[in-house]
């Protein structure tokens, strides 16, 4: 009888520290959410950045301590992907979710590599996908609060992030065969932006099928994605035309409709006298 009376508060408890959690996972407003999530970003950073020296002639010294830190950042991870399952209040679509999945490949690759399955370290250059995550964080650190500043943020991430991930998948399928032309990630990144701006200067090109391949899923990715969000730019510019900046003293959100009174964000008056 006792145990059975203890059990409904018991998991009130554990209810309510599952939402906390969730919510503390994806807020960037309060002091300890912006934390969390800004740490999460910092870490994710500093594991690309780990990537990005490797590739560069090291000592055995500083190569073994960045294997070190990745297998850190790896067990951080994978405890982050654990309590996000746990606090989700739907498992399943949790599971499902395409940014889990990145996670869960991520996590998976990381495991593997320790087998020495030399393929599997491709898919280590998809965790800058991870910051897809954070994006709002970013937005929210820099003070972008016009939409056309967020959509112009979001074009400049995914020219970016295009431009990681096929750098860091032509430097690995292309440096083994190709050790002359792309010695580092730096040689990978120059041969991306030369080529997804068609300037085309043909001194350093990809030998291996691979490679070529590569090459052409990367110019048809930026002509896919880039294209579709500048149109949305150019919409919201139009739009902006009949917009007026009011700053909200609710939420700081500035930019509204000529004809609105209250905020579209937050619902606070704009101009309390008149409403």
């Amino acid at each position: 009888m006792e145990n059975q009376q203890l059990s409904p508060s018991n998991l009130d408890f554990w209810e309510e520290k599952r939402k906390k959690v969730a919510f503390y996972l994806e807020d960037i407003e309060t002091p300890l959410g912006k934390t969390i999530n800004l740490t999460l970003t910092g870490i994710i950073l500093i594991s690309l950045a780990s990537f990005i020296a490797q590739t560069y002639p090291l000592s055995p010294n500083v190569r073994s301590r960045l294997e070190l830190l990745d297998f850190i950042i790896l067990i951080l991870f994978t405890i982050e992907y654990f309590i996000r399952f746990w606090a989700a209040e739907n498992k399943k679509k949790f599971v499902l979710d395409p940014l889990s999945l990145i996670d869960l490949l991520i996590i998976i690759q990381g495991s593997l590599r320790f087998l020495n399955i030399s393929y599997l370290r491709i898919f280590r250059w998809f965790r800058v996908l991870r910051l897809i995550r954070f994006i709002d964080v970013k937005i929210s650190v820099f003070r972008i609060q016009t939409e056309d500043g967020i959509i112009f943020a979001r074009i400049i991430f995914t020219l970016l992030t295009i431009i990681f991930i096929f750098s860091g998948l032509i430097y690995q399928v292309e440096h083994p065969v190709n050790p002359e032309i792309f010695k580092t990630f730096l040689d990978a990144v120059y041969f991306s932006v030369v080529t997804m701006t068609t300037v085309g200067f043909g001194d350093v090109t990809p030998l291996s099928e691979m490679g070529r391949f590569l090459t052409i899923l990367m110019i048809l990715t930026g002509i896919a994605l880039i294209p579709w969000q500048l149109g949305d730019l150019i919409k919201q510019l139009v739009k902006a035309s009949n917009h007026i900046d009011t700053i909200c003293v609710g939420c700081g959100w500035s930019v509204h409709d000529q004809d609105a009174r209250f905020c579209k964000r937050c619902g606070t008056p704009l101009n309390p006298s008149n409403s």
